[in-house]
């Protein structure tokens, strides 16, 4: 089963076009966060057009302009907002209401790159604690629906486990009722290992699956390397007659135990051009012929 297509905004900049193509379909993920500045502002009007899309955004990192604004109503310190990424339980509070009152409504706020922290597990778990605390309180009060945790390395440098974060989940709700709803990470022919381990049954995205978690891939092209790293003949052998593009996002959308794969399509043709080039998922055996080539390189 292939993953369905949602659409991640960063590095959009005219994202009303795109966002409302992609709104068309219906039931459809639009992912944001408040340091993908132009894009998050400008989704409100879409979102409110269209009640079915469901809607991510994030917290921890933050504009200069935002960092700014959280100094001037004193809920970051100067030296703390020159760092750009915040995972104080205040600061959560502050940016989730203003990426409520610019998007209108959020179904899940990834707590984003809680690794960046840079701080060892026993104080990161904590502050993912206190920050999941501060979420919980919003879902419980209807004001988001879920929250998750958006990483980067997280999982590979072994920062977290899932089965680490549920249990902060647990702690931070008082009980096994709790919000933690979705894990997101990149998923790619670079990023490969999730694809690897997936195939093998084992990983995050197998363990948050397991858990009823929501699972989101991001980054499938690696932020556009992959045009220039993958060759016509790599895409050739994913599926023949495709572009290299179309070839790589296949891929990482053919990832077993993935439910969304985020890509940031800057025009509607972009959008619908993905959509087909993922209809047809590929099956276990053949993506795994394609990640051994790829990991060989």
């Amino acid at each position: 089963m292939t993953a369905t297509l949602g659409l991640g905004t960063y590095r959009v900049r005219a994202v009303e076009e795109p966002a409302r193509a992609a709104c068309s379909d219906g039931l459809v993920w639009l992912d944001t966060a408040p340091n993908y500045a132009t894009a998050h502002q400008a989704l409100g009007p879409v979102i409110a057009d269209h009640p079915r899309a469901m809607v991510a955004t994030k917290s921890g990192f933050f504009t200069r302009q935002e960092g700014e604004a959280a100094v001037a109503a004193g809920v970051l310190p100067p030296e703390e907002a020159a760092v750009g990424h915040s995972l104080h339980p205040g600061f959560a509070r502050w940016q989730t209401d203003r990426s409520l009152a610019a998007l209108g409504r959020a179904d899940i706020v990834f707590v984003h790159n809680p690794e960046h922290a840079h701080q060892d597990r026993g104080v990161l778990h904590a502050r993912l604690r206190d920050v999941f605390c501060v979420l919980e309180e919003y879902a419980t009060a209807g004001r988001i629906a879920g929250y998750g945790v958006a990483t980067w390395s997280g999982f590979q440098h072994e920062a977290f486990t899932v089965s680490e974060l549920l249990g902060l989940a647990k702690e931070a709700a008082g009980s096994g009722e709790h919000h933690l709803g979705a894990i997101q990470q990149p998923v790619s022919l670079v990023m490969v290992r999730p694809i690897a381990l997936a195939l093998g049954g084992r990983g995050p995205l197998v363990q948050a699956r397991a858990a009823g978690l929501l699972t989101f891939g991001s980054s499938p092209l690696h932020g556009g390397e992959l045009l220039d790293l993958a060759t016509p003949e790599l895409a050739e052998f994913i599926r023949p007659g495709t572009s290299t593009a179309a070839a790589c996002l296949l891929a990482a959308a053919s990832c077993p135990s993935l439910d969304v794969v985020l890509l940031s399509a800057s025009t509607p043709q972009h959008w619908k051009a993905a959509k087909e080039a993922i209809a047809s998922p590929l099956e276990p055996v053949q993506l795994r012929r394609v990640t051994d080539v790829f990991a060989q390189g």
